[in-house]
């Protein structure tokens, strides 16, 4: 189980309702509330308001929550580090990568 609290997590490795297949083991911070959700959706449900994605220039912000490892990682560990934990090896779901605009703005 994470140590950290995950809003709307169903299970220990953070998957949601929305978003629960092998692979989908990674949480979120928000950047407005700085909280870990595993999805937009979720974040929506449990605060009332749309997921706030981290600007340009955070690009080293701990931001991302390995469900497996519980390991955070940096959004640029994450964007730039193919499907899986740098730290444990675990799979992310490569699907995710179409969300990135949901989750990080671009310059």
């Amino acid at each position: 189980m994470n140590k950290r609290t995950i809003r709307g997590a169903v299970d220990g490795e953070t998957r949601c309702s929305h978003y629960h297949g092998p692979t989908d083991i990674i949480a979120l911070k928000c950047y407005c509330c700085r909280e870990y959700f595993p999805c937009h959706a979720c974040h929506q449900e449990q605060t009332g308001r749309a997921f706030t994605p981290w600007p340009p220039g955070y690009e080293e912000e701990k931001a991302i929550l390995c469900g497996s490892c519980s390991k955070e990682l940096t959004i640029n560990e994450y964007t730039s580090g193919g499907n899986s934990c740098p730290a444990c090896g675990a799979a992310f779901n490569p699907g995710c990568r179409l969300h990135h605009h949901l989750y990080f703005a671009k310059a």
